[in-house]
């Protein structure tokens, strides 16, 4: 058996994926606080994208699951209550992905949140900046609904939080 190391398990928590959205991990999303090896156990301390997102128990059970199946030691996965989540903690690996997947991932957050951040957002499809938001609510909290005046595409994009 492998002797673990936290690089070595958070290697493996690149395989969890985000159930709303498959291509990021929790790794990918900035989701990971903490990891702690407690003699013959783990501790991973997480926390959600949004405080009401409702695949926050399927992703700690999904990291326990694939530690455990992978090293076979007992796995915790707590919310860490000392960390909030922001856009800023999503890795540059995984802001490609979302364009890849064709979701405008969030802007890199400096100083405090304005409204016109949500405008002239790039198409993932053309990347024009002629786009006009439809909804401040895509197919889940996080996302927003924008249309593509140039190449006439509907597309979401990943909502900056700080």
């Amino acid at each position: 058996m492998e002797t673990l190391t936290v690089p070595l398990l958070t290697e493996a928590l690149q395989a969890v994926m985000d159930p709303e959205i498959p291509v990021l991990s929790v790794v990918d999303l900035g989701m990971i606080t903490a990891i702690e090896i407690l003699g013959d156990q783990v501790l991973v301390k997480m926390i959600p994208t949004f405080s009401a997102c409702p695949a926050i128990n399927v992703i700690r059970n999904n990291i326990r699951i694939e530690l455990e199946k992978r090293f076979l030691v007992p796995v915790q996965v707590d919310i860490d209550p000392a960390v909030q989540w922001n856009s800023n903690r999503m890795s540059e690996a995984g802001r490609e992905k979302l364009r890849r997947f064709r979701i405008t991932p969030p802007e890199v957050m400096e100083g405090e949140w304005r409204e016109e951040m949500l405008s002239g957002i790039a198409c993932p499809f053309c990347q024009s900046h002629q786009t006009e938001n439809r909804s401040l609510f895509g197919s889940t909290l996080c996302r927003a609904l924008y249309y593509c005046k140039a190449c006439g595409n509907l597309f979401e994009h990943f909502k900056p939080l700080e």
